[in-house]
């Protein structure tokens, strides 16, 4: 039973959906409180401003506070408190009541008279806070209280301001306006968003999965071609690329580039066997004819033949070995390898069957590498039998230095090798001599054994024209640095 977020569309949905969800939900928080505080403030502006028309009125600085006019209507509350708490006038709803509220008191130290400043302007309030004599204080006291009014409790937003009257006594105006009209507003608001956020998180989530669904399509195309692929195991179909230039786009080139590669690798695959399999059957018939004559016919056993063929099959097993462990990456033990040593031991092991003695020229020092000295000795001795096999009189030997490499070349005066099959010749089971025989020609596995254990050590071989005029196999490989040794060039020394 699969997961109901297992699929990459419905983990994106549910993914875009959620962030959009919290940003929306921050997003009327903050608008929510912006206009809750904006209503607030626009409620304690009107609360002032009634406060201070009240207190600047000429009846109140008189101290002739019944005689105020003052709002009678429930939206409207007013009250003049004295610093003693006692309330000297209201406006119609709160007549016959107590102060609404203490905070903020007025002075009840005695004023003095106005003084005059520098520049001749009145000051407004004197040390302690109090406003001066038939003035009104700048400051303004603000608050949210709950009022009970007609049996009916709300909040409402007071504001309050300090005034003295002519005569010296200190009032302070509480003036309030109700917040219901706010906080319905903020409440429509919120209702509003709170209806509004299902739908336009059930639009997105749609929009989404569609939208998702769209870009996903060639990815399913790319999956449904390689079920197809995998089923029918042929290798030369591929997947369809779309238009696009995006990460899907990519995907399906990469994967097409993949299925290239794969092909290939099979088909090599597929000729190294049938290639393999066609050489191991002319040693095995030629063994089995051999013991079928020496069977019926004991006298005619010739043993010489018998183990040239089973040399030969021994080789080309252990050749195709060495090409298996190679494809696989199993790599030999690395060491320290001094190929100036091993190519005269190499040259002396061969002495006694060579058909041609090679030349040999080492030239500088400090022709050390890292690798395995049987294998890079398996290098040595293919190129050598290839150019025994090839070479009319003449086989030569060179070991150099050419910057941070070490260069190991063999040569002869043979034909050489056209320019057009340099590549072709490290191929496994190519010959490019048809008309010579498989006995001396070989199984054409030497060149390609050289090459794959050549870029295993790091290095890389070529094949030019010879000064002698045949071919000329070059072998460069990285010159193994001692800490501290500074890069070398090609340097000319004693020849041996």
């Amino acid at each position: 039973m699969s997961r109901p977020f297992a699929s990459v569309r419905a983990r994106a949905t549910l993914g875009a959906t959620t962030v959009v969800a919290l940003a929306l939900v921050a997003a009327g928080i903050t608008v929510v409180g912006v206009l809750r505080g904006d209503l607030t403030d626009r409620a304690s502006l009107r609360s002032e401003v009634r406060a201070r028309t009240v207190a600047a009125s000429q009846t109140a600085l008189n101290g002739r506070f019944t005689d105020t006019a003052l709002p009678d209507d429930d939206d409207h509350l007013v009250q003049i408190v004295d610093g003693a708490g006692r309330v000297l006038a209201a406006s119609e709803p709160l007549r016959g009541r107590g102060p609404l509220t203490t905070y903020d008191p007025a002075p009840t130290a005695t004023p003095k008279p106005p003084e005059r400043d520098e520049d001749g302007e009145e000051g407004d309030d004197d040390h302690d806070g109090a406003p001066r004599r038939g003035q009104v204080s700048t400051g303004t006291g603000h608050k949210t209280l709950a009022v009970t009014v007609d049996d009916e409790k709300q909040e409402y937003r007071f504001a309050s301001v300090h005034a003295t009257t002519y005569d010296g006594r200190t009032y302070t105006v509480y003036a309030a306006t109700p917040l219901d009209d706010e906080e319905e507003t903020v409440t429509s608001v919120t209702r509003a968003m709170l209806i509004g956020l299902p739908l336009l998180l059930l639009v997105i989530a749609a929009v989404t999965w569609l939208v998702t669904r769209r870009a996903l399509r060639p990815v399913e195309a790319i999956r449904a071609r390689m079920a197809e692929i995998t089923s029918s195991q042929d290798l030369g179909r591929r997947v369809p690329e779309p238009a696009s230039r995006d990460e899907v786009a990519r995907l399906a080139a990469t994967t097409n580039e993949t299925l290239a590669a794969l092909e290939s690798s099979v088909e090599r695959q597929r000729r190294f066997v049938a290639d393999a399999s066609h050489e191991l059957r002319n040693p095995i018939a030629s063994l089995r004819a051999q013991l079928e004559v020496a069977h019926a016919h004991p006298e005619l056993l010739e043993t010489d033949g018998l183990l040239e063929e089973v040399i030969r099959l021994q080789t080309l097993a252990a050749d195709l070995l060495l090409l298996a462990r190679l494809d696989a990456g199993d790599g030999a033990d690395a060491g320290t390898v001094d190929l100036a040593r091993l190519v005269r031991a190499e040259l002396v092991r061969r002495a006694a069957t060579d058909r041609i003695t090679p030349g040999v020229r080492i030239t500088g020092e400090g022709h050390v590498v890292s690798g395995s000295a049987s294998r890079l000795t398996r290098v040595l001795g293919n190129l050598l039998d290839n150019a025994q096999r090839h070479a009319a009189s003449r086989v030569s030997v060179t070991l150099g230095g050419q910057g941070d490499h070490v260069v190991l070349a063999v040569g002869d005066d043979g034909g050489g090798v056209p320019a057009a099959e340099r590549e072709r010749v490290f191929e496994r089971f190519v010959r490019l001599d048809d008309a010579r025989s498989r006995d001396e020609g070989g199984a054409g596995l030497g060149l390609a054994i050289a090459r794959d254990v050549v870029r295993r050590h790091g290095g890389r071989i070529s094949v030019r024209r010879a000064p002698e005029g045949g071919a000329l196999f070059e072998v460069e490989l990285p010159r193994l640095r001692t800490p501290g040794q500074q890069p070398r060039t090609a340097a000319s020394g004693q020849d041996r």
